[in-house]
């Protein structure tokens, strides 16, 4: 029997084509979504107290879904997330949104494809960034940040201003993601399903870059395999199924949090 060779490049197609035609994504709502996310970061270690916000894009323009603020990660339903206005006037609930959703509205202002921003401490991305270095992408697991993951190295204060907004939105850029200094990670992509793997990623990515920074020097990979890699993570059907696995594991836990 011969064997048939391919450029890799089919293999691509091949995938893609499967994708399509084999996954099916969850019909949740925008609120059920953002709801998910809230309980998949709180299993995955993401909460420090109140600190942290989880946003998306409300169903008008300049309309926004937001945690409450005085909830932990791991009470957020979709019922008890509040709507709000361009200023974080409560459209929809009751409550208040956490004061430093302010520096999301600048970068929701200046990306118009970013759909959802995620903002948390976790510990091993809080560790990382009080040494000063930013996150290295050397790993397959972490090509997802390959040239898409900024670096603030400065520090500019609690987020709950207008210039805080301004400094962390305009060293965020273009890119997805961003390590904070002194401070935590963000995630700014097209929907909250991009957004929630790539926060989840970024802290594995800062605990395996400790834990190889522990164990000696860490070695570049291949610029162009890395490109390759960061490419073939982020298929959106990929991006989706790796959103329901972590959500099928959540409602395990509290199916409650689509009411």
């Amino acid at each position: 029997m011969s064997v048939v060779i391919r450029d890799k490049a089919a293999y691509h197609r091949q995938t893609d084509e499967r994708l399509d035609r084999h996954f099916d994504a969850p019909d949740w709502t925008p609120r059920q979504k953002l709801a998910l996310a809230c309980r998949v970061l709180a299993m995955e270690g993401h909460d420090s107290a109140l600190a942290g916000q989880l946003t998306a894009r409300g169903p008008r323009p300049g309309t926004y879904y937001m945690m409450r603020f005085g909830l932990g990660l791991e009470e957020i339903n979709a019922s008890n997330l509040l709507l709000v206005d361009d200023d974080l006037n409560v459209l929809e609930g009751e409550g208040m949104p956490n004061p430093s959703n302010r520096f999301h509205l600048w970068i929701y202002r200046a990306r118009s494809a970013v759909g959802s921003i995620m903002h948390t401490h976790p510990p091993h991305i809080s560790a990382l960034s009080m040494i000063g270095k930013p996150l290295i992408a050397a790993h397959m697991d972490t090509t997802l940040f390959h040239e898409d993951c900024a670096w603030l190295s400065e520090w500019p204060g609690v987020p709950i201003g207008d210039e805080e907004g301004r400094i962390i939105s305009e060293a965020l850029g273009e890119r997805r993601s961003i390590l904070l200094a002194h401070h935590g990670q963000l995630t700014a992509a097209g929907t909250v399903e991009h957004s929630l793997v790539l926060a989840m990623f970024m802290e594995r990515a800062a605990r395996l870059q400790l834990l190889a920074m522990a164990a000696g020097e860490i070695r570049p990979v291949d610029p162009a395999l890395a490109r390759e890699a960061h490419d073939y993570r982020h298929k959106a059907k990929t991006i989706d199924a790796t959103f329901a696995y972590y959500a099928r594991r959540a409602l395990r836990q509290d199916a409650a949090v689509l009411d």
